[in-house]
């Protein structure tokens, strides 16, 4: 987080002129400034154990498909978890749980990815593992509570009206020393109409930072002032002397200048929480020291969140709560699992286990997966069975084909 702060410190600076100067910086102004050189960030993919599955490798009936998308084997582990992925996004199951049981090593975790890959990026899905939930700094329903929270997405819709246009020319009147900032003006157009705007110093360092220039597609949100470069308008298509192998084309606007937009966001439940409860704000979101939040906040939030689904500006989008290693969890997780279950805000929870009869950890009481009863009776149960020998070497190709690493049919 520090580090994209610097980034984007360093890209504004280079953009103006710096701020302040250190005598060593005093001293190189005679020559001419250097702006500090930023280097844009890769985005860096990490190899995984799970890094290869891309979905559940089911087709349109439902059936697995043998090898697809990763996914090798446990052809009806994956048929039912296609199922009840299909009814979540149906909205036909809330309340429930689902436990994935089976053998060390037979791809409970890679199910669970897998639904996590076919629900998209809109429906949260968050991952945790039972042993995480004992941590020091927070109790351990806080710490579930939380986990349950980063789960519910709200999609919010709001309208905001924008200027959308092509710019036709920016002129800008940069002033005699001693006197104001700078003004200037902006000629938009789209294929009806054409319109001059004054600028005033802050709209014209907002074109200088977006590089925006003659020819380029710009939308402006009237609210914030935020300028957004679309791409190249295609009249401009045969220009030949600014045009980089990135430039993107779009076609010039139609209609009016001003329209409205209706723009749709969607966060977690548990971010609008932090964002609310602390002194710094969504400053805690990066930081992670989230810490204990107050009951009242939750509910106050609650409500808020229900008169916006009534108003129709927000709808509620339940995602997936992945438990890992669950038979880890005592008998307090366990009651607190079955009364979130029955709140109306609930995600649908999974969770996976490699015991058989097993005894709950703190009692004396033995009971299959190291699951209370009750809450094991609400739980809908998916089986995985041991890998064979040829779906074990399926695997490893696919893994090999995705470390870069290259094995000969012997060493399989």
């Amino acid at each position: 987080f520090f580090f994209l702060l610097e980034r984007c410190g360093g890209r504004t600076r280079s953009a103006r002129a710096p701020l302040s100067l250190s005598p060593n910086h005093a001293m190189a102004s005679g020559s001419g400034l250097k702006t500090q050189e930023v280097k844009d960030i890769t985005r860096i993919e990490r190899i995984g154990a799970h890094s290869h599955i891309r979905g559940l490798g089911l087709d349109d009936a439902l059936e697995a498909r043998m090898v697809s998308q990763g996914m090798v084997g446990q052809a009806n582990a994956r048929k039912a978890a296609g199922v009840i992925l299909q009814m979540i996004k149906e909205g036909h199951i809330a309340g429930r749980a689902v436990l994935i049981a089976g053998q060390p090593g037979t791809g409970k975790t890679a199910i669970a990815m897998g639904m996590a890959q076919e629900l998209g990026t809109d429906t949260p899905f968050t991952a945790v593992s039972a042993s995480e939930i004992f941590s020091l700094e927070m109790n351990k329903t806080e710490a579930l509570t939380q986990a349950f929270r980063r789960s519910i997405g709200v999609r919010i819709k709001e309208e905001t009206e924008i200027i959308e246009g092509e710019v036709v020319e920016i002129e800008v009147d940069r002033p005699a020393a001693g006197s104001s900032g700078k003004t200037g003006k902006l000629t938009l157009k789209t294929t009806e109409m054409e319109t001059v705007y004054d600028l005033g110093q802050k709209m014209i360092d907002s074109l200088t930072k977006e590089k925006a220039q003659a020819g380029d597609v710009i939308t402006i949100d009237k609210a914030t002032g935020r300028i957004s470069v679309l791409g190249r308008s295609f009249a401009r298509s045969r220009d030949y002397d600014a045009m980089g192998p990135s430039t993107k084309f779009v076609q010039c606007p139609e209609g009016e200048l001003q329209k409205r937009k209706e723009v749709v966001h969607v966060v977690s439940l548990h971010e609008v929480d932090v964002i609310n409860s602390r002194q710094q704000g969504f400053l805690a979101l990066f930081a992670g020291d989230t810490g204990e939040i107050k009951a009242e906040v939750r509910e106050q939030i609650d409500q808020k969140v229900a008169e916006w689904r009534e108003e129709g500006k927000a709808e509620i989008v339940p995602g997936v709560l992945f438990i890992d290693e669950v038979h880890m969890l005592d008998m307090e997780c366990f009651s607190y699992l079955n009364r979130a279950l029955e709140s109306d805000l609930a995600p649908v929870l999974a969770v996976a286990t490699n015991r058989g009869i097993t005894r709950i950890r703190g009692t004396n009481y033995k009971s299959p997966h190291g699951i209370p009863i009750d809450l094991l009776d609400r739980l809908l149960i998916i089986s995985t069975v041991p890998y064979t020998e040829k779906e074990i070497r399926q695997i490893l190709k696919i893994r090999c084909e995705e470390e870069d690493v290259e094995m000969s049919e012997d060493a399989l």
